[in-house]
């Protein structure tokens, strides 16, 4: 048996040889202590060069691939590969983990950087998105992520001279970073011409925002900003690798074997080139460098490290050494001496000291070597080469003996024999050489057995025998030296091995896993004299077994270290040590050998802390070292709580069942009842699957569970209050130190744990997110802040949280096997334990992580099955109750010894001031002394020890104890058999709640006259439960078999019980003794009812599908009912005992008549008019709308009518227990809901006077008592049922305004496409037509004697020198987003100011001045803002913007919180809202802000704004949310409101909790779509709705509807903080006493009305603010008011277009005016210097385009109809219209003699008419063959001709006024324009991007001076370019601020600005052109 146990030896990791130089950089560091920190394979080493000594962290599980120093170098951050990696922060002194950083990046982690303080820590994943993630890392908590970039990033680095900036770098790019909130936003470097675009390999930040960086040319590019401003030029020869910053500068160094020194302004200070040194050799490569003071650390590719003292520079000092890059396979130990010779593919072959760690000799061989072995005598070595070659080395000086090559394929073992006379020589294809040694090698034999490569050989001890293992996994034996294969088991019989390295044969079977044929198992070694065998395979693994181990699956201990393949091991000559090495990682890994014997001492060698489970795997069978496992925990382990249909997932199969629904709910559907049922009382406790879950609270009352409740029980009153806030299983429950608080813990897909009050039964806080399928087990820390959690998913992963901020402090997988208890150190918080099956682990938390350390059994206990756990006196002592009884005490991690406790599991136990007291399956109750030396006293439980006025029965004697807890002078006991005990210190016993036992629970009676009902169960017993308020269990019965069915005769004497075996008896009501028993059925008995009135018959219904009747007096069957085609479930007699309705399984609902049994068919209408004596059935038109929309996934099971039938209670599935009206006609009722039980509710009963409902819980074994309220009683308090789940099918209400709110899509700006129907080719697409000259072959000389080209611009002279305009810079925005938008003008600075916005800005603008200023950081269109209220934040803004997928990157949706007055960004937070954020709300302290996404879920996220942390996120509603506002007093509760829409949350630590707003307390109130909210005192919250009515709520229940509080919508409400008034803005007709604008008391019961005089025909208001006397409004006509509220004068602020696109724009000649048209029907006049609107004209219809006259003394306007208007400016007279058009003026112009007006439409046309004719205006001509709609149209400088660019990308030019199509490009090249606005053309080809597929440049317009262009396009950018710019994507410089779709643009006279026009913002901004100065 000794074979199955692990091996008491132990090996200790002593050194390792190498460097991990290949694929890894800057890796290489000085710590503090002066010692060198590197990594090699998948330990992290600390090297102290002066003691010559290695320390090793060993947290990782594989290889590492990346280092970073802390800034105070003693902590070290390592990054690791694998499919989970993480990052490890440990103690270079230590080296124990103080952090583990995970579950963020996948793959591997590229890169590691700390900031300057050392607090926060980046980190760059190796994933395709190259994620980069920020760290707060002391919490193992992710700050920020972003995607890095598309292609590896190389290295990543903090700017250490300005917070919160980062540079990362890689293939062909550099970005600097900055970190804002959450948000990590990135801009590209700029190469310009400095440098060429190419891969940067490292980088060193330094002052002044300067980034060095290292190239792969080997130039050092230096950064300023983002743009590279230099190149120092041949820095290296070659990629430079590495590059260190210190405090005398830097140091690089690079592939060319080169170190360069440089100070700190970066000029060269010296080289070293490594090369040409001592040590140096061809092809040297440096991949990390470190400089210290005068000492510098190298690392090279080829694994070696340098030490160089800058002044004795060619002297490098090689501290480490290690192979190369190529798998290392060869392995031998000299056998007298301590050396190890290695042999690898980099082809050299080295010999290594054991006892002074140093390379001792090296040689390099020509081919790679793939084994090694040395003679007995250590003179000879021989070396296995790839090729098929083997070559013979003298040991001492490496000198060649001989090279033979016999073979092609690679040798891949030889092995010398003992005698030292031959060499086996293995090769690859198949055969072995065997070879004389002293006839210089002459081969002297063969062995051809094998059919597969040769892997190991093995010699007898007389040299005689051969053994081989092959490929296939074949063991062979041959005789020597000839090489005959021997098969005879006879003649091996005595044969003794010289050597065991073979991997098959009996003696080594045990090294395999059972039932498994993988050969992943590389090499093992034998040790006769130890009996051990170490073994080494493809996972990294070392493992020390027993030898021999004969039976597979033998146990083992394991080591970890090398990362992949481990290729040889093997002991050294004297097995002291074992030597390994890695294929991959080429290390090699000495290990010092421990045996048994030493072990006592070493106590320090405790099991090694991991993250991955280091001790010893279990084998899986065969446990028979392991004790049977006590039958109860048996059933227990095999409970898995998996559910088919999980509550979370109702929400989503409503949905899918919508469909099914709206097809069916087109009838008006019943209300839901007035009545409603509290739950009153449960008989139940939780003890069969569930321990140490029952304790006293404060107060002295009593805490549990039962199926989804948590109890409060107050043994004086006898009385229940519950918390309610589960919905499935609670499986677990700890309380709080202070006995306040209760955690308890819920089944579930995404189970929560819930932290609630005992008192106010409220929860505090809820946890969700981590768990899979259930939690198991809770425990509070000492201090109370922190909670654990243990999960029932396979790896019953831990879970530590701050439970009350509701964060996930760490994690980590607790163990395969389940875990029933976890416990927190009372003393350390960081320390926790958890027991469960063979399991007992010390974990403490590092970072994100926990590391765990098994109990260290030793040779003392078995390893046992824990029950319980707590903690002792001290924090390292820690006693466990095990499955046999025992009590193991630890002290830290070891076993001290074990104490016989009970007979049988101890399932409980708790620890006392003095003392612990421990309960078993035994019914014994232990108190023991502090060390578990005494037993002080046992109680027993008995029924004899029960106290004289105890209630309830105890069922039997010793029930098996699940909890203890003690208090109050009493001892608590919970048992298996769900009773809970009070036990006195003296000794007699009270019986306080009692329950089923296992097994479910069916059948139940209620009694016809009395408060008392039966119930009978699976666990057979028949008891009486009494409903009054005694609450007891009357009597019990033992049954021979379960029952499911129950029923009192109708005198209430007799009680009918059906039992599972078919039989069933009748018993006296009142003794339970039998009066007749029956046995005719097989099958279970699933229902029995006696006939109503004198009870004569009694039908009996069984699964067999029939149905008996009996006749009760006589005691004989009289008839049966058959024709069913399934079971029956239920059945009802008719009232006069003449008829039966049955139910079935196959949902059939038969009648039979009595007592014969005679089948009837009864037509529905007929059923309706039967008076039935009892309702119990679930089928048939009066019950059709109990079923729920889900039917398919969930039965109702029950039915219950009241007798004044009016409502009938339900149960089903699901645990759900409702109530409908009777009957419940039409599918899907209305319904109240109500939660308690768990899963399926198996029965519900109505008592004789409906004042009670009485539920059973099928498996969760409870009996639940509610009261029945009716409806006048229940005006006193709301009702807390849940709504059906059928939202109604009411409509909210109508309103068009609301109606495009809610259907807009928003799209973002880059993905916006052409706002015209353009098509063709674009462009810069287009073959460029060759010029006449080119047509013509002439070539004109360079000098030409023609004259010079006219201008293309006319200029008007602007100034005498033109200046190019190099800025332009935001000045004035005309326009405010009213229209889809609400609630976003504030008042700030008590009302000077006023913060609003338009498309992507933020305007904060003065009310005296008109002074705007604005912030301008949003990348896309902003759709809310809201101003933080709290005076510690002040003047503090957020606004939330329009993005696409939320996928963190720079265009994921964001909120920006940003200073109003500095316009400072204080946080970003991108967030997960697809599409955008539609609301922002801070809350009462100014500290969490709200957000609410437009995405399909309408999520409603909770931050912390400051730090940029997300707190809680959840999903809002399924359709639009418009608002969500904080209560102004609150940071917790919040409303929302929407689409038919309100909902009352409450933030409990991370989780957000909902209510829905309660209707049915009002008549006819109905869901209407909600559109404001506002608040008042005592928990008051109005909203305004769709129809004008405001509805006010108190709590979540409506309380009163303020009719008509508006006309039309009520779109805006406003909360005044100071003293509580409300303002509501709504959409109303002005009339004499209404008014748009209202403001009301605090209870909104008086209001005083405000008309709004804009002459609009309706005020529609969208925003509300209130400040001193003032109130502000936004209206949707994009108007901004302010209203005095004293004398209600109106003042306008703000003015823009209502509706956009806003296609026209003129500026005038002279004046600083420009005039707008827009698709409103409104042309207006603007004053760029007055800052306002100056006048409108209303046209009627939506104009296109205006312009002005030469002179500015008229106006011609181009409407959408093809009407077009002149206007005289001074009197705004119509001087004359026309319309000779049908469809859209595009474009309108006056020629600069001002004779003509051509007027261009979407005809494909352009209209010419004479304006000194008259105001007639007949067209005089016309242009002809325009191929599609025109644009835009500029005249020429004389008047003469008019270019025209079409749709189709065409610019043509015709004569005037003949309309003429000018051809020939000679002369329209010498065209001198008066204008030009075209955007195409060969002198603008520069303004078409390349990214343009599907968007244009919409407009353009060339500055008066001629030498500057604007553009717009449908990116809503505005670009300046320098005119003209004929080459392709000309140098531009952009402008962002508008929406998609920059419709027109224009220079104002003078260049001085230029007005750009929106398209879908309906803004027009004017920019100040910033000229260059002369």
């Amino acid at each position: 048996m000794a074979a199955r146990s692990a091996p008491s030896c132990h090996l200790r990791l002593e050194w390792v040889y190498g460097y991990r130089g290949h694929q890894c950089r800057n890796n290489l560091y000085y710590t503090a202590a002066k010692e060198i920190v590197y990594f090699v394979a998948g330990v992290g080493v600390v090297y102290s060069p002066r003691e010559h000594r290695q320390k090793f962290y060993r947290g990782h599980s594989d290889d590492i691939i990346s280092l970073a120093l802390h800034p105070e170098r003693v902590l070290v951050a390592t990054g690791q590969v694998g499919k989970e990696p993480y990052i490890c922060v440990w103690d270079s002194y230590t080296v124990q983990t103080i952090s583990v950083l995970k579950d963020v990046h996948t793959h591997g982690i590229a890169c590691l950087a700390f900031d300057l303080d050392g607090q926060r820590l980046v980190s760059v994943g190796l994933d395709s998105k190259n994620a980069v993630c920020v760290w707060d890392w002391k919490r193992g908590k992710m700050l920020s992520m972003a995607p890095g970039h598309t292609d590896r990033i190389f290295d990543i680095s903090w700017d250490l001279y300005q917070p919160n900036k980062l540079v990362s770098c890689g293939v062909k790019h550099i970005k600097f970073w900055s970190l804002c909130g959450n948000a990590l936003t990135p801009k590209r470097g700029v190469f310009g011409k400095t440098g060429d675009l190419q891969t940067i390999l490292c980088l060193a930040c330094a002052r002044d925002e300067l980034t060095y960086s290292g190239a792969l040319n080997g130039d050092i590019y230096v950064w300023k900003g983002i743009n590279l401003i230099q190149t120092i030029q041949g820095a290296h020869t070659a990629g430079i690798f590495s590059m260190n910053a210190c405090e005398e500068g830097f140091a690089t160094g690079g592939r060319d074997g080169c170190i360069r020194l440089w100070d700190v302004t970066f000029k060269p200070i010296t080289v070293i080139d490594l090369r040409e040194t001592d040590q140096g050799y061809k092809g040297l490569s440096v991949r990390s460098v470190c400089w210290r003071g005068d000492h510098i650390l190298v690392g090279t590719q080829d694994s070696e490290i340098f030490e160089i003292v800058v002044h004795e520079r060619n002297k490098p000092f090689l501290i480490m050494q290690g192979h190369c890059e190529g798998e290392l396979w060869a392995l031998a130990v000299h056998p007298t001496k301590p050396l190890a010779v290695t042999g690898s593919d980099d082809r050299s072959v080295r010999i290594w000291s054991l006892v002074d760690h140093a390379l001792i000799a090296r040689c390099n061989m020509e081919e790679p070597i793939r084994c090694a072995a040395v003679n007995v005598d250590g003179i000879h070595l021989a070396l296995g080469m790839k090729d098929g070659s083997f070559t013979v080395l003298r040991v001492r000086d490496m000198t060649e003996v001989v090279h033979i090559k016999d073979r092609k394929e690679a040798i891949h073992e030889l092995k010398y024999s003992p005698d030292g006379t031959y060499l086996a020589v293995g090769c690859n294809d198949s055969s072995i050489d065997i070879y004389g040694v002293a006839q210089r090698y002459k081969k002297v034999g063969e062995c051809v057995g094998s059919l597969s490569f040769i892997t190991h050989l093995d010699w007898s001890s007389d040299s005689r025998y051969l053994q081989t293992n092959d490929g296939n996994g074949k063991r062979l034996f041959y005789r020597m030296p000839g090489g005959k294969e021997v098969t005879s088991k006879e003649e091996l019989k005595g044969v003794h091995w010289a050597s065991w390295t073979c991997v098959s044969g009996l003696e080594v079977n045990g090294i395999w896993p059972k039932y498994s044929d993988t050969n992943d198992i590389n090499s093992v070694d034998g040790n006769y004299i130890g009996q051990v065998l170490v073994t080494a395979d493809d996972y990294g693994i070392i493992k020390l077994f027993r030898y021999p181990c004969l039976r597979k699956g033998a146990k083992f201990k394991k080591y970890i270290g090398h990362s992949a393949h481990v290729t040889n091991v093997r002991w050294s000559h004297d097995y002291q040590w074992v030597i390994s090495i890695g294929g991959a990682d080429h290390s090699v890994f000495q290990w010092k050998f421990i045996p048994e014997r030493k072990l006592k001492d070493a106590l320090h060698i405790a099991p090694q802390e991991s993250l991955a489970d280091s001790n010893s795997d279990e084998s899986d069978s065969d446990l028979s070292d392991v004790p049977e496992l006590d039958s109860e925990i048996e059933q227990e382990t095999q409970l898995t709580y998996r559910r088919q249909v999980y509550k979370d997932d109702l929400p989503q199969l409503k949905e899918q069942c919508k469909e099914k629904q709206k097809s069916a709910t087109s009838k008006r559907r019943e209300q839901a009842p007035g009545n409603s049922i509290r739950l009153h009382f449960v008989h139940g406790y939780r003890g069969y699957d569930c321990r140490s879950n029952l304790f006293y609270t404060q107060i002295g009352e009593i805490v549990y569970h039962v199926a989804a409740v948590g109890v409060i029980y107050n043994r004086q009153q006898n009385t229940q209050r519950f918390y309610l806030g589960h919905d499935d299983d609670i499986l677990c429950l700890a309380i709080h130190p202070l006995k306040d608080y209760v955690a308890t813990g819920q089944v579930g897909r995404d189970p929560s744990i819930h932290i609630w009050d005992t008192e106010t039964i409220k929860p505090l806080s809820i946890l969700k997110g981590y768990h899979q399928y259930g939690v198991c087990a809770v425990d509070f820390s000492a201090d109370g802040k922190r909670l654990a959690s243990v999960g029932i998913d396979d790896s019953h992963t831990i879970v530590l949280w701050d439970w009350k901020k509701g964060e996930k402090l760490s994690m980590a997988r607790g163990s395969k096997d389940k875990i029933f208890v976890v416990k927190m150190n009372p003393y350390m918080p960081d320390k926790l334990i958890t027991a469960g099956i063979k399991h007992m682990k010390f974990w403490r938390r590092a970072g994100g992580g926990l590391i765990g350390r098994k109990g260290y059994i030793g040779t003392l206990g078995k390893n046992d099955t824990m029950m319980c756990a707590v903690y002792g006196w001290t924090e390292e002592m820690a006693f466990s109750g095990t499955s046999t009884g025992d009590v193991c005490i630890w002290r830290d991690v070891f076993l001290v010894k074990t104490v016989k406790a009970h007979d049988g599991p101890v399932f409980s136990m708790h620890a006392l001031e003095k003392g612990f007291v421990t309960g078993g399956k035994d019914g014994i109750v232990a108190l023991w002394d502090d060390s578990f030396e005494r037993c002080l006293k046992t109680y027993a439980i008995k029924r004899a020890a029960l106290a004289p006025g105890s209630k309830g029965l105890l069922l039997e004697d010793n029930p098996s104890i699940r909890a203890i807890s003690l208090g109050h002078g009493h001892i608590l006991v919970g048992t298996k058999n769900g009773e809970i005990l009070e036990v006195d210190k003296s000794g007699p016993v009270t019986l306080l709640v009692q329950g089923h036992m296992e097994g479910e629970v069916w059948g139940l009676a209620t009694h016809p006259y009395l408060p008392i009902c039966a119930t009978v169960s699976d666990d057979k017993t028949l008891r009486i439960w009494d409903l009054s308020p005694s609450h007891c269990m009357l009597a019990v019965r033992k049954l021979k078999k379960g029952g499911r069915c129950c029923c009192f005769s109708p005198d209430g004497k007799a009680l009918a019980v059906g039992l599972n075996d078919g039989s069933f008896l009748m018993a006296n009501a009142d003794t339970l003794e039998d009066l007749v028993s029956f046995h005719h059925r097989k099958d279970i008995i699933s229902d029995i009812r006696f006939s109503p009135g004198s009870g004569k018959y009694l039908a009996v219904a069984s699964h067999d599908s029939f149905i008996d009747i009996y006749n009760v007096m006589s005691s004989k069957r009289v008839g049966i009912c058959k024709g069913a085609t399934s079971c029956i479930t239920h059945i009802d007699w008719d009232i006069r005992g003449k008829l039966l309705q049955v139910n079935t399984g196959a949902k059939e609902q038969l009648f039979f008549e009595a007592p014969r049994g005679k089948k009837q068919t009864i037509p529905n209408v007929e059923v309706e008019k039967i008076s039935w004596a009892s309702w119990t059935s679930v089928l048939g038109l009066c019950c059709e709308g109990i079923w729920p929309v889900i039917g398919e996934v969930t039965d109702v099971t029950a039915s219950c009518l009241t007798s004044d039938r009016m409502v009938l209670a339900t149960g089903d599935d699901l645990g759900f227990v409702k109530l409908f009206k009777y009957p419940a006609k039409g599918k899907f009722g209305k319904f109240k809901r109500y939660v308690a039980h768990s899963t399926h509710v198996t029965n519900v009963r109505w008592t004789y006077d409906d004042s009670m409902l009485v539920t059973l819980g099928g498996a969760d074994m409870s009996l639940m008592v509610w009261t029945n309220e009716m409806e006048s009683y229940r005006e006193r308090r709301p009702c807390d049922s849940e709504e059906s789940d059928v939202d109604s099918e009411e409509g909210g209400g109508y309103d068009s305004d609301v109606t495009r709110e809610n259907e807009i899509t928003y799209t973002v700006r880059a993905l916006s496409t052409n706002i015209r129907p353009m098509f063709g080719t674009k462009p810069h697409l287009q073959q460029k037509e060759p010029s006449a000259d080119e047509r013509q072959g002439i070539v004109r000389p360079p000098v030409s004697r023609a004259p010079p080209q006219p201008e293309k611009l006319q200029t008007n002279n602007v100034g005498k020198k033109k200046r190019p305009i190099e800025d332009l810079v935001l000045e004035l925005v005309f326009g405010y987003r009213g229209r889809d938008c609400r609630n976003n003008v504030h008042y700030l600075n008590d009302g000077d100011d006023i913060i609003y916005h338009t498309a992507s800005v933020g305007i904060l603008h003065n009310v005296a001045t008109g002074i705007q200023s604005f912030y301008q950081e949003h990348n896309d269109d902003i759709l809310c803002l809201t101003v933080n209220q709290h005076p510690k934040f002040i003047n503090i803004v957020a606004t939330g913007q329009v993005g696409d997928s939320a996928d963190m990157s720079a265009t994921a949706p964001s909120i920006h919180i940003w200073d109003a007055v500095s316009k400072q960004t204080l946080s970003i937070l991108r967030c997960y809202h697809s599409k955008g954020v539609c609301s922002v709300s801070f809350s009462a302290t100014g500290k969490l802000l709200l957000s609410v996404g437009l995405d399909p879920e309408h999520t409603i996220t909770i931050w912390r704004w400051q730090e940029g942390a997300k707190i809680a996120s959840r999903v809002g509603h399924n359709q639009r949310i418009f608002v969500a506002e904080f209560r102004p007093d609150s940071d917790t509760q919040f409303v929302s409101v929407g689409v038919k829409h309100v909902k009352f949350w409450t933030l409990a630590g991370r989780a957000l909790l909902s209510k829905k707003g309660l209707l049915n307390t009002l008549e006819d109130a109905r869901m209407q779509t909600m559109l404001a909210v506002a608040f008042g005192a005592n928990n008051l919250t109005f909203t305004g709705t769709i129809s004008g009515d405001v509805c006010v709520w108190k709590d979540h229940v409506l309380c009163r509807v303020v009719a008509r509080a508006h006309n039309g919508p009520v779109f805006a409400m406003y909360t005044t903080l100071r003293d509580g008034l409300i303002v509501t803005g709504g959409k109303e007709r002005p009339s004499k006493e209404g008014g748009a604008v209202k403001l009301w008391d605090q209870e909104l019961r008086r209001c005083r009305a405000f008309r709004l005089e804009t002459g609009q025909a309706t005020d529609c208001v969208r925003s509300v603010c209130r400040g001193k006397g003032k109130i502000l409004v936004g209206t949707r006509n994009a108007e901004i008011i302010e209203v005095g509220e004293k004398n209600a004068a109106c003042n306008i602020l703000v003015s823009g277009h209502v509706d956009g696109p806003i296609w026209g724009l003129a500026t005038h000649p002279s004046r600083d005016f420009f005039l707008s048209a827009a698709e409103d029907g409104t042309v207006r006049l603007w004053d760029i210097a007055d800052k306002k609107m100056l006048n409108k004209v209303n046209l009627g219809h939506a104009a296109r385009t205006v312009c002005y006259s030469p002179e500015g003394d008229m106006v011609a306007i181009g409407m959408k109809n093809g009407e077009f208007i002149i206007l005289l400016v001074s009197s705004l007279k119509i001087w004359g219209k026309k319309r000779d058009r049908r469809c859209a003026i595009h474009d309108i112009r006056f020629s600069p003699d001002s004779r003509y007006l051509a007027v261009g439409s979407s005809e494909n046309s352009v209209d010419f008419y004479d304006l000194t004719l008259g105001p007639t205006l007949n067209r005089i001509s016309y242009c002809k063959d325009i191929p599609s709609f025109v644009i835009q149209m500029d005249f020429s400088a004389d008047s003469r001709y008019l270019q025209v660019s079409s749709g189709c990308y065409k610019r043509l030019v015709y004569e005037v006024p003949s309309g003429k199509h000018l051809l020939d490009h000679a002369a329209i090249d010498r065209i001198t324009w008066a204008t030009w606005t075209s955007i195409l053309g060969n002198e603008v080809m520069g303004i078409w991007s390349r990214h343009a597929e599907k968007a244009d440049v919409n407009c353009a317009c060339v500055s008066h001076s001629g030498i500057s262009l604007v553009t717009g396009d449908d990116f809503g950018m505005v670009k300046l370019f320098d005119f003209p710019c004929p080459e392709k994507f000309a140098k531009h410089k952009r402008f962002l601020g508008h929406s998609p779709h920059v419709t027109n643009i224009r220079f104002t006279n003078g260049d001085r600005h230029v007005i750009s026009a929106g398209g879908d913002d309906c803004s027009l901004f004017v920019w100040k052109c910033v000229h260059m100065p002369h």
